[in-house]
């Protein structure tokens, strides 16, 4: 079983930065993909950015690519995702995600879900 706690959410003026965390327990695995999805109100859960691989490879949503950097620190079994950047439509509730699989970038590949965070972006 694994445990995804996410902290950093907040509200932000367009333009401004936030830095989301995630601490991970139980039983992880460093080579298994983790990533960061949102979902805001009335619409379906999407891939933000994913996280794979011994060289730590990355995806990302054609939507965030240049504004946001997902990151992880193995040692403390925690993942990151510096939000640069902000616009009104990156409003949603952002949640850390683990999978099973060695790569990831849907939901459906998502083993493991933290509770949420809430991002607001005021325009």
């Amino acid at each position: 079983q694994v445990q995804l706690v996410e902290s950093g959410g907040g509200s932000v003026q367009a333009g401004g930065s936030l830095r989301l965390s995630c601490a991970a327990s139980g039983y992880t695995y460093s080579s298994n993909c983790m990533g960061w999805f949102r979902q805001a109100p009335g619409k379906e859960r999407e891939t933000v950015a994913t996280i794979y691989g011994s060289f730590d490879s990355t995806y990302y949503a054609d939507s965030v690519k240049g504004r946001f950097t997902i990151s992880r620190d193995i040692a403390k079994n925690t993942l990151y995702l510096q939000m640069n950047s902000l616009k009104p439509e990156d409003t949603a509730m952002y949640y850390c995600a683990h999978s099973s699989l060695y790569r990831c970038s849907a939901t459906h590949h998502i083993a493991y879900w933290g509770q949420g965070t809430q991002v607001t972006v005021s325009s």
